[in-house]
């Protein structure tokens, strides 16, 4: 086969990183076919050297996604390149390619959390944008061979909001990248600090876990909370909002820091109110972090029984929680820091890349 794949939003987080971790491991286990990726041209050298093989082929182009140049120029460039099957790695698929090709929907997060709130835009053209995503991600999913989700509870969402049949579905889990780091982040420039990791849209349900955690910091005056990600407008409007010396916005991490930030916290602390895979409480248990993360399937899928949980629409339960965190620590890490790691160890993604190899060649055979 001749596989092509989108890779423009390589260096973009969440999509981004799955989309990296897929094609540099199915370098490893697929000798077979040659591959297509179609790139961003700033992303070009870097992406070009990290293949190693000669039956890939690296495309430049500058078209956006989301835009009308994805819808209307992307699927001639791909026919071009004479692709058996493409694989889209995240839900904006050009609705003119009528050729043979794989999605990834990781999530149906906007079917949920529909108010202008979650959006910059002017709130007619945000409605507008809005519509045009439930159709390009409904004909999206109704004209692929195959989808692939990143969990049950994804599974699930395409079934139910789309109508689509379960045997259209594979599951295909995720897997920490970041290792352990012999350095350490300071404890006299952090002391005690609960983390999160991940970007402040509103179904992250951060204000929540904010003035959950000034209630506990009233309480033991030394402790910090560390709010990682990107620093876009959710974030900075966010921050004005809560200035104070005990909520570090630290903005975007390097994997080591982030290792570090894990590694030395008292807990990660996700409280969202959705999510389709939840990343960072793999990474955390991969590295025996303690997790306190929101009683919603997508975290309950991942984590199991190796987190403690929350209801993330109750603030009081989110305190009470942070509290009896601090009062029996190191009884939680003895119940669970073991059992999650072993768990994080079943995510592999070279077993991803596998699985979705193996979609590729079925997609063919339908």
């Amino acid at each position: 086969m001749r596989i092509g794949i989108d890779c423009r939003l390589w260096e973009q987080t969440g999509v981004g990183r799955y989309t990296r971790n897929l094609v540099l491991n199915l370098q490893k286990v697929d000798r077979n076919n040659s591959y297509v990726l179609f790139v961003r041209p700033e992303d070009y050298g870097n992406i070009k050297s990290q293949i190693k093989n000669n039956k890939w082929r690296v495309v430049k182009n500058n078209i956006r996604w989301h835009s009308m140049a994805e819808q209307l120029r992307f699927p001639a460039l791909i026919q071009k390149e004479r692709v058996d099957l493409m694989h889209f790695p995240y839900f904006s698929v050009p609705i003119l390619y009528k050729n043979p090709y794989v999605v990834t929907i990781h999530d149906l997060i906007i079917n949920h959390f529909s108010t202008g709130k979650a959006s910059t835009l002017f709130y007619p053209v945000y409605l507008t944008k809005r519509e045009a995503y439930k159709f390009i991600i409904k004909k999206a999913a109704q004209n692929a061979r195959k989808i692939i989700t990143p969990s049950n509870a994804t599974r699930d969402e395409v079934i139910d909001h789309l109508k689509i049949p379960e045997n259209k579905i594979d599951v295909i889990y995720e897997a920490s990248e970041l290792k352990t780091q012999q350095s350490v982040v300071s404890s006299r420039q952090y002391g005690k600090y609960f983390l999160y990791v991940g970007n402040a849209y509103p179904h992250k349900n951060l204000e929540r876990l904010i003035q959950a955690f000034k209630k506990v910091s009233s309480e033991h005056r030394d402790l910090k909370l560390i709010l990682v990600g990107q620093k876009d407008y959710f974030y900075q409007r966010l921050e004005l909002k809560n200035n104070s010396d005990k909520i570090i916005f630290f903005g975007k991490a390097s994997d080591e820091e982030l290792a570090k930030f894990y590694t030395n916290a008292i807990a990660l602390v996700i409280p969202s109110l959705m999510e389709g895979f939840g990343l960072p409480v793999l990474e955390a248990m991969s590295l025996r972090c303690l997790v306190l993360a929101s009683d919603i399937p997508a975290l309950k899928e991942i984590a199991d029984d190796n987190a403690i949980y929350f209801d993330p629409q109750d603030e009081n339960d989110i305190y009470s929680k942070l509290k009896d965190i601090l009062q029996n620590n190191d009884k939680y890490k003895e119940e669970k820091l073991e059992k999650a790691y072993d768990r994080s160890q079943q995510f592999s993604w070279k077993k991803a890349a596998e699985q979705t190899l193996n979609v590729y060649e079925s997609s063919l055979s339908l």
